[in-house]
């Protein structure tokens, strides 16, 4: 199965990423942080980039090619479906999910990293189930969506929009996500 590649909606999360860590090191030092689906591992290389202890990054993706990708980049990796092998609590956690509605036209090789579900919002709404189980006091999570997406359940997170962009078939935007 091939390996997710950057794409608009991982070129903004990184910038957006670059931009808060630092803030949140001013903070804590010692800062926790989990990507759940790594892909090529863009997300970790931030970072790894701004500063965050390289023992302190975490990471999972369902896809076993992207594991042993990131593991040869030097990064913790495990094979998971979202939170199902990850064990601990984070100051942040990042998920750039398949977002996108189903479309019978997509290829079956690329759904499993695009798509989201019938409305696209199936994969996100798990996630964010889980992910409160994972998050430390204070914490903060860091989610791309499509304007695409439809039905997202943000629970009862506090959300923030922290970046957008318009591309020409679909808005994608950063929300900052805290309990």
């Amino acid at each position: 199965m091939p390996i997710y590649q950057p794409a608009e909606d991982s070129y903004l999360l990184s910038q957006i990423l670059k931009e808060q860590i630092p803030k949140l090191l001013e903070q804590n030092t010692n800062l926790n942080f989990l990507e759940i689906g790594a892909g090529s591992g863009i997300h970790l290389e931030t970072a790894r980039q701004s500063k965050v202890k390289e023992q302190n990054i975490f990471s999972c993706d369902i896809n076993q090619n992207a594991v042993e990708h990131c593991k040869s980049l030097g990064f913790n990796c495990v094979n998971s479906d979202l939170f199902q092998n990850i064990k601990g609590k984070f100051n942040i956690i990042i998920f750039n999910p398949p977002y996108l509605p189903d479309d019978k036209r997509e290829p079956c090789d690329s759904k499993l990293a695009t798509t989201g579900g019938k409305t696209g919002c199936e994969i996100i709404n798990r996630f964010l189930k889980q992910a409160k189980n994972y998050l430390k006091q204070n914490g903060k999570i860091f989610l791309v969506v499509s304007n695409l997406t439809k039905n997202i359940n943000f629970l009862d997170y506090q959300k923030k929009e922290v970046g957008c962009e318009k591309l020409f078939f679909e808005q994608l935007c950063v929300w900052e996500l805290r309990i």
